[in-house]
């Protein structure tokens, strides 16, 4: 997938293209619903499929006291959303000049100048431009004036969950420890990344290794406790694809000695020789909450150690 960072860097000829617009923090369900429909117009258009999207939550720029982080970093929404189907992203920078732009200025400059808009698609509660001020009303309007369709996609739920699918739910869930239920929104494991600030070996013949993040990670950590996972790599030494189960405790850095303000992320696995990693980016993510009590912790093969 292409990645432009400037509807400048776009070429002439790109398009015309179905996008679909959004914050995508996170790449969910009711994102993949949006997705799934451009891909289908896209099939039968012959049309590429573009999404517009950010580097950051709006609220990290507008109200940075409301923000409460990312669920991804803007690599990783870039390679979802690749996952996803898209073609190519617009990944803007949301600073005071893009979110002063009115509606009708964000529409010409980065929809019809930008990626050749032929068809939009954009969820329910799609909002755009200065204060917010466009809706999929607005934007059906300036379809009319540029000619392109918008198609609005309807709140998306879970089976079993009368709720709408969400990146604040999902958020909220994480933070509360409710890995489960929040990877079925996501439809993957929720996950953090971060170097590993510590290494080492433990157990009768190195039968075990663990890994610590540093306390300065991207994503959202789950509430303290002990987790089953998966430790994934993202290095020389250790490349993608390479995962390995783990038991991964998170811990308060007020009850263990660690540096910074973020919780304390140890991924325990069997045989993996965890101080080659040291100082190397990896992935964690969380699968299912085992307990509150981390005494007693489990081992990747399910007995306590």
């Amino acid at each position: 997938m292409i990645v432009f960072r400037d509807p400048d860097t776009v070429p002439r000829d790109f398009g015309p293209s179905i996008v679909v617009v959004g914050k995508f923090d996170g790449v969910h369900a009711g994102h993949r619903a949006m997705i799934d429909h451009a891909r289908a117009l896209g099939d039968h258009r012959r049309a590429q499929i573009a999404a517009v999207t950010f580097d950051r939550n709006p609220l990290r720029t507008l109200r940075p006291e409301s923000w409460r982080g990312d669920l991804v970093t803007p690599e990783q929404k870039a390679r979802l959303l690749a996952d996803a189907g898209v073609d190519a992203t617009l990944m803007l920078r949301f600073d005071h000049d893009l979110a002063a732009l009115s509606p009708g200025e964000f529409v010409e400059r980065f929809l019809v100048e930008g990626v050749h808009a032929s068809h939009v698609v954009v969820g329910h509660d799609f909002r755009f431009g200065k204060g917010g001020a466009g809706d999929a009303k607005l934007l059906r309007r300036a379809g009319r004036t540029f000619g392109f369709g918008v198609d609005v996609i309807e709140n998306v739920r879970v089976v079993g969950v009368d709720r709408r699918v969400s990146s604040t739910w999902i958020r909220s869930l994480v933070r509360q420890g409710d890995v489960d239920l929040a990877g079925r929104l996501l439809g993957r494991p929720p996950s953090v990344s971060g170097e590993v600030s510590r290494a080492r070996r433990s157990g009768t013949e190195s039968r075990f290794s663990v890994a610590q993040l540093s306390t300065s990670m991207d994503g959202i950590p789950p509430a303290e406790g002990v987790y089953a996972g998966w430790l994934v790599g993202g290095c020389a030494t250790w490349p993608r694809g390479d995962d390995h189960r783990a038991v991964i405790t998170v811990s308060n850095p007020k009850s263990v000695a660690a540096s910074g303000d973020g919780p304390v992320i140890r991924a325990r696995v069997r045989g993996q020789a965890a101080v080659d990693l040291l100082g190397q980016r990896v992935d964690v993510r969380f699968t299912e909450r085992l307990t509150d009590v981390r005494s007693s912790v489990p081992s990747p093969s399910g007995r306590s150690t």
